[in-house]
């Protein structure tokens, strides 16, 4: 796809804290060019690397890298993208002692953001980031920099996603009011439809195992017990696991997959012949559920890290809508 221009240029867009690519991915489907990318996990960083190899990579702590060394060595920014630690923000982290360091990373969007002078701004976290009790503050110091900014909460399904994921984005503009994409239809894209099976090589498919098995645990047993209950003997279903959100633990597979985590945390469970079988989503089931098209590309690593790289990235149909947004009129 060509570049977007901007005053004859390509919108030149780094991303911080750029985890698995999403950010950089949906930038790129929306017409910009990526020239840089900073993650301080090697494997995010290496991933970006792969599928941006001509942006210039940064495996460090945010902290630790100067943006006027960023400056130097890219040259011009007009779009900075990032998406800041949200584990201290989401309500995954139950009640665990949050981690005021871990919310404040956010803050190096604004050191950034002083040196480099981007046109414009995305930051993407997790809806409760607007109840951070620095939240305010965080958007004051933003626009005492010249930046007009809104945020909204968007949900992928309504962008072509098939997942239903909500997520906070906070937009700025140096020129003008942001503008944020006014939310789609709900997609018609489902677990059915657009999940099972992506990336699966029909000479080695992947195993099923009985869902009652001796070495299966007794509480994964009888949860598949409710769903089948529930739904009937011939129906297939996603099993859920932590966390039920009130819904039982289970989902059909005619909608959108449930919000995918950092965690190895959905089974495919069928009927058979003898009963009922499962199998865990794969990392590229998982990955087309975020909307990832198929050309990107992961490392070699392993299931625990790749679904973690998944489930932290962002949705790139919904940057992409984003970016588009934002810049429309440049």
């Amino acid at each position: 796809m060509p570049s977007k221009k901007r005053n004859g240029e390509s919108i030149r867009t780094f991303d911080m804290f750029c985890g698995g690519g999403g950010s950089s991915r949906g930038a790129e489907m929306a017409g910009a060019t990526l020239v840089g990318g900073l993650d301080m996990w090697d494997v995010a960083a290496k991933t970006h690397s792969l599928n941006f190899p001509d942006a210039k990579s940064y495996c460090m702590k945010a902290s630790s890298l100067n943006p006027q060394r960023v400056v130097d060595e890219v040259g011009i920014v007009d779009l900075l993208l990032a998406s800041p630690e949200c584990t201290s923000h989401s309500v995954a982290k139950g009640n665990k002692p949050r981690c005021e360091e871990s919310r404040a990373t956010a803050f190096q969007v604004i050191r950034f953001a002083k040196i480099l002078q981007p046109r414009w701004i995305v930051v993407e976290n997790v809806m409760q980031m607007q109840h951070w009790h620095r939240f305010v503050e965080w958007r004051k110091k933003i626009e005492l920099l010249g930046y007009n900014s809104a945020f909204a909460v968007l949900d992928a399904q309504r962008h072509g996603t098939p997942q239903s994921r909500r997520r906070l984005f906070f937009v700025a503009d140096l020129l003008q009011e942001p503008r944020l994409p006014k939310p789609g239809r709900l997609t018609k894209k489902t677990v059915d439809s657009a999940v099972l099976g992506k990336g699966e090589s029909k000479s080695n498919p992947w195993e099923f195992s009985p869902v009652h098995n001796s070495r299966r645990a007794k509480a994964t047993i009888e949860r598949a017990g409710r769903a089948i209950d529930e739904l009937g003997k011939k129906t297939p279903f996603i099993m859920v696991y932590y966390g039920t959100d009130g819904a039982g633990g289970y989902q059909t597979i005619d909608r959108p997959l449930r919000t995918i985590t950092t965690l190895d945390r959905f089974a495919y469970v069928r009927p058979n012949y003898r009963g009922h079988e499962m199998r865990m989503l794969q990392p590229p089931e998982l990955a087309a559920a975020m909307g990832f098209p198929r050309h990107h590309k992961w490392p070699k690593v392993s299931r625990r890290e790749r679904i973690k790289l998944t489930g932290n990235a962002v949705c790139p149909r919904v940057m992409r809508d984003v970016v588009k947004s934002l810049t429309a009129t440049c």
